[in-house]
């Protein structure tokens, strides 16, 4: 059965195709003979109670500089797909949250993946919050002086903005605080009073931040990424680099757990991160690793989701 697939992303043009899981996906759905089309969250519109989209259909290649093939954009019904992709990547801010409820306006018609209400449900750096015994001593607080009061205490620790993304605006502050009182004046400019989150800094990250996917509550793959030299972050397009890995019993423990809200919420396709053992970020909105995955020899993640996407439309 051939399906029309929608994939809601970042443009198209901007991706880089050797890492982005979107594309992966893309990919492996028009290998399998299934009609894709991308759009951008900007592009829907709610008319007399309808969801509309500006949708580009794709041919796709995997050929760097050279991945795709753009047809003339069709303005046409969301509810007439057969699966919708939510991909974009966060900021997880309004925008993001508005394009939830628009999506969730369609869920009853067409299959949305992740289910639109559970990712607005699921801000990442909040959800961990489910299992205290799982991550490292954590504080989500917009008030400075619990912050610095959660520093005395841990001393080295890292801070980031709630609801950021891929690295951005994280922070490691040492035992002597210098820059804390600059870092949290300049975070109240940028963010006003959304909270921050501080965590204890886990040394263990300079030997891989663990980054597990998972696929309707089960693992099925993982890499470790590692920081570049003088960096905290492992993030891959600041520079972090991928090997292969293993779960340890203490990461199946986690995948467990996890495993067992993301079901129960509705979340088919999700990304966690693990550091020294410690659960730190569970992903639902963009997740991304499957290339890297495959690339070492693992699982071809890709034909796992659209197995089990498959299975649910049909």
């Amino acid at each position: 059965m051939s399906f029309d697939i929608l994939v809601q992303m970042d443009p198209v043009d901007s991706i880089d195709i050797k890492g982005d899981t979107s594309f992966a996906m893309m990919l492996e759905a028009q290998r399998r003979g299934h009609r894709v089309s991308f759009y951008g969250a900007g592009d829907l519109l709610l008319r007399d109670g309808k969801l509309w989209t500006r949708a580009t259909p794709l041919q796709l290649r995997d050929e760097v500089d050279n991945h795709f093939t753009a047809e003339a954009p069709v303005t046409r019904e969301v509810a007439d797909a057969d699966v919708v992709l939510m991909r974009q990547d966060p900021p997880f801010n309004m925008n993001y949250i508005t394009a939830t409820y628009l999506l969730e306006s369609v869920a009853s018609d067409v299959l949305v993946v992740n289910e639109p209400a559970a990712v607005r449900d699921a801000p990442e750096k909040l959800l961990v919050g489910q299992f205290p015994d799982l991550i490292p001593p954590t504080l989500v607080s917009a008030n400075a002086e619990d912050i610095r009061n959660f520093h005395d205490a841990y001393k080295d620790i890292i801070i980031k903005p709630l609801y950021g993304n891929g690295g951005e605006g994280v922070f490691r502050i040492g035992e002597d605080g210098v820059n804390l009182n600059v870092l949290l004046d300049t975070f109240a400019r940028q963010y006003g009073a959304l909270p921050l989150v501080a965590q204890k800094f886990l040394p263990q990250v300079f030997d891989g931040d663990k980054r597990i996917i998972l696929l309707d509550g089960k693992a099925v793959g993982a890499i470790d990424r590692f920081p570049s030299s003088g960096e905290v972050r492992a993030n891959m397009h600041v520079g972090g680099k991928a090997a292969a890995t293993e779960l340890s019993d203490r990461d199946a423990l986690i995948c467990d757990a996890v495993g067992i809200e993301l079901r129960k919420r509705g979340l088919l396709f999700a990304g966690i991160d693990v550091i020294g053992g410690y659960l730190i970020e569970i992903n639902v909105t963009s997740p991304t690793g499957i290339r890297e995955i495959a690339n070492f020899g693992g699982e071809d993640i890709a034909a796992l989701f659209w197995d089990c996407v498959e299975s649910r439309v049909g």
